[in-house]
């Protein structure tokens, strides 16, 4: 029961196999094992796929915060999500899109992700980028300066709500240009 409770009093709804650990205090990996498939089996936990757990079923998540847990790394919010979000880009986006430290595209659930790698000196580097209900989100500008840099000729269908001027500060501070 008591690491039930240590489970439940967390304010975050996601724990990879080692968060679990470290907030159970087990060492032992088979008594940690034993332990995630009870808890799974009785409903306490509900497995999102090998090594992530949450404490809440796949559907009641925010998929953005389940995507800054799949990739398992500092991440943020940025290019497609971003401009769709603000109404720059009109094109459906299947995806939730991510700067990140490696390339990668996964479905979880009923949500698709899309990490694009982008080098640590201009990943690391928090020009435009903003915590959003806990989740690093870059800026509309930094979004068009990311996307940019990754995309040179993608086209932006409300390029004039665009602050060009911020955007290039971003790029010269980021070091882009």
């Amino acid at each position: 029961m008591y690491r039930i409770n240590k489970l439940l009093k967390q304010d975050r709804r996601l724990f990879h196999t080692g968060d679990l650990a470290v907030l159970w205090g087990i060492t032992n990996r088979n008594t940690l094992y034993t332990t995630i498939r009870r808890y799974c089996h009785q409903g306490i936990l509900h497995p999102i796929f090998k090594g992530l757990y949450a404490t809440l079923p796949l559907d009641q998540l925010d998929p953005l915060e389940l995507g800054v847990a799949v990739i398992h790394s500092y991440c943020y919010v940025t290019t497609e999500t971003v401009l769709a979000t603000a109404g720059i880009i009109s094109q459906a986006t299947y995806a939730f899109t991510f700067a990140a430290p490696l390339s990668k595209h996964c479905t979880v659930g009923p949500h698709t992700y899309r990490y694009r790698r982008l080098q640590p000196k201009y990943l690391y580097n928090s020009t435009g980028i903003e915590m959003r209900r806990g989740i690093a989100t870059a800026s509309t500008e930094r979004a068009v300066a990311d996307l940019l840099y990754f995309s040179p000729r993608y086209h932006l269908d409300m390029a004039a709500n665009i602050d060009w001027d911020r955007v290039q500060a971003i790029k010269m501070e980021v070091g882009y240009s």
